[in-house]
């Protein structure tokens, strides 16, 4: 479960994030929606604790992501809109790297390594160099290293983004089996997609949320991206009404 509570994120005189405040449980995969410049890369850096916060609190399964940051990072796995991705490495040899990184046991690491290479389709292209990876195989890997310490939150940055209609395809399922026990926070611009794998969804805009809501009662009146449109087109400071 994450909790975050009046997240804000400064720069000097310009408010990035703006008491933020929003929940994802056990299990629930949410989508985080907004324009261009919205916040939400922001957000989530702060949320997985590769940026610091101007304030706020981010709780993740109860552990302070400022105070305890090494407990969070435990249990967050992290695909950036661009993956951490060595080129020059085979993907055995990175994950093994990976896994080394984030505390797994030398005696477990190369189940751990077996384990993410199964479940993310990887069996195939074990002793390819990253680089030479197709953009599909390399998002796939992204995702390897995001759930090999078998995180129980997942936070995916435009993880389909650049891919072909069978790549997308493959990914959203990928997620979909991935959630399971974990909890989700996808992040897309890809409205179609939140509609296809998300119960929740989180609109950002201009820094502040407009709006939290469970997709199929967000979706009763009008389809999503109606209702998308509908949110952001409000001024800063708008009372958001459905």
């Amino acid at each position: 479960m994450i909790e975050v509570r009046d997240l804000t994120k400064r720069y000097g005189d310009l408010t990035a994030v703006d008491h933020v405040t929003f929940t994802a449980q056990k299990g629930e995969i949410v989508g985080f929606l907004g324009p261009n410049g919205a916040g939400k890369t922001t957000t989530m850096r702060i949320i997985t604790g590769f940026l610091p916060a101007s304030g706020g609190t981010v709780k993740v399964e109860g552990f302070d992501i400022f105070d305890d940051s090494h407990e969070v990072r435990k249990r967050i796995g992290y695909l950036p809109e661009n993956p951490p991705i060595y080129a020059d490495m085979t993907v055995t040899s990175y994950l093994e790297f990976v896994g080394r990184i984030k505390g797994i046991p030398r005696a477990s690491l190369n189940e751990a390594v077996d384990r993410a290479l199964q479940r993310c389709g990887l069996t195939e292209v074990t002793r390819r160099v990253v680089g030479h990876l197709s953009k599909g195989f390399r998002q796939r890997v992204g995702l390897a290293q995001a759930i090999i310490h078998e995180p129980s939150v997942l936070v995916l940055d435009e993880p389909t983004i650049g891919l072909d209609p069978r790549q997308i395809r493959d990914i959203r399922a990928l997620v979909r089996e991935l959630a399971g026990q974990r909890t989700v926070i996808l992040s897309t611009h890809i409205l179609q997609e939140v509609a296809q794998i998300c119960q929740k969804v989180v609109i950002i805009n201009e820094g502040r949320v407009v709006v939290e809501e469970q997709i199929d009662k967000l979706t009763a009146g009008a389809p999503l991206e109606e209702v998308f449109m509908r949110y952001i087109s409000r001024g800063r400071g708008e009372e958001a009404t459905a």
